[in-house]
């Protein structure tokens, strides 16, 4: 039995290196106490391997060839992939997204002058 990369890199046997794209998606929801939703959402951009290559990560890690890296995203290493992984990227994004989020809500004067104190959703303590 085939596993689910030998399949796809099976599959894609003679398809041209321009039509072998591929991503990696993460999205991320937050839902907020009044009922709004929060989305980000991050990619990683890439090829689909000829065959598999590394032994970091799981899933299609081993086939998602970085042209960035000349690696695959199971190559790299942990810095690396946190600095470029899609789902680094939607973190990012959606820290960002809570941070304006807070700023807008509350004002940021006190939280910035006092970062160290702990905060309640309707005010300080």
């Amino acid at each position: 039995m085939r596993s689910r990369t030998g399949i796809l890199i099976h599959r894609l046997d003679g398809v041209p290196e321009e039509k072998r794209t591929a991503r990696f998606v993460c999205v991320i929801a937050a839902v907020l106490p009044d009922g709004r939703t929060l989305t980000a959402e991050g990619t990683m951009e890439g090829v689909i391997a000829h065959e598999p290559a590394g032994a970091g990560g799981f899933g299609y890690d081993p086939i998602l060839m970085l042209p960035e890296y000349g690696k695959t995203s199971a190559e790299i290493t942990m810095d690396e992939k946190n600095a470029i992984s899609h789902r680094g990227k939607a973190l990012r994004a959606m820290k960002k997204c809570l941070a304006e989020e807070i700023g807008v809500r509350y004002g940021n004067s006190d939280r910035e002058r006092y970062p160290q104190k702990r905060w309640k959703s309707q005010g300080t303590y």
